[in-house]
């Protein structure tokens, strides 16, 4: 499908499958089908053997789904890609992830603005306002900033060339302590929760579920 004979990075996109046939995203809810995560995982680590690909990872896992993966895993993930900003921070599973040596890589580090999915929320924040007028900074390069220092990898897409470039303007200048303080009183919530992916009839019935409780 993918018309490609290797990849850097293959990743399961959601803890959960759907029914075989076209493919189509968001998912109808009435086609979501629990996941057989051994045998899925067994067919990854196969990909990787087989020198189809050079790592393997997930995305949208929590603590919980990690733990359930490194039970039977012989290959561990090596990526767990996550929604990550200034306003959802998700500490916990970081160093969950770093205790396993698991890279967590942000999506959605802006919020996503501008797209169907995505909020205002974080390239409005004021703080983060605040802290972009102070260093002379977009929010958009504070944001990417904090990520940086924080050690993590992070996808973000633009395709307006001069923010391009500003996304790029994140390496010769730091946050401060005070710029941390702020940040970590930022008040904390998932804004893209994806109720998409919860159905009365699928494996997730509720976002707790979805997220084991990591909301």
């Amino acid at each position: 499908m993918l018309q490609l004979e290797y990849l850097d990075l293959y990743l399961i996109h959601w803890p959960l499958s759907a029914k075989p046939g076209k493919i189509e995203f968001p998912v109808p809810k009435d086609e979501l089908l629990a996941m057989d995560f051994n045998s899925v995982w067994v067919a990854m680590e196969d990909c990787q053997r087989f020198g189809l690909t050079k790592s393997i990872g997930v995305c949208n896992f929590s603590c919980k789904k990690l733990e359930n993966i490194l039970s039977f895993a012989t290959i561990p993930p090596s990526v767990n890609q996550v929604e990550i900003s200034p306003l959802w921070q998700q500490q916990k599973l970081r160093e969950f992830c770093k205790s396993k040596n698991i890279v967590v890589t942000a999506y959605s580090p802006l919020g996503a603005k501008g797209t169907r999915r995505g909020t205002h929320e974080v390239l409005d924040n004021e703080t983060l306002k605040e802290i972009a007028n102070a260093h002379n900074k977009t929010v958009a390069q504070v944001c990417l900033r904090w990520a940086l220092e924080q050690g993590l990898s992070f996808v973000v897409k633009s395709f307006n060339k001069e923010r391009m470039r500003e996304n790029l303007h994140i390496f010769d200048w730091g946050l401060s302590l005070d710029d941390y303080k702020k940040i970590n009183e930022i008040k904390q919530r998932r804004l893209l929760p994806k109720l998409e992916m919860v159905s009365p009839n699928g494996p997730f019935k509720s976002l707790e579920e979805l997220w084991d409780g990591e909301i």
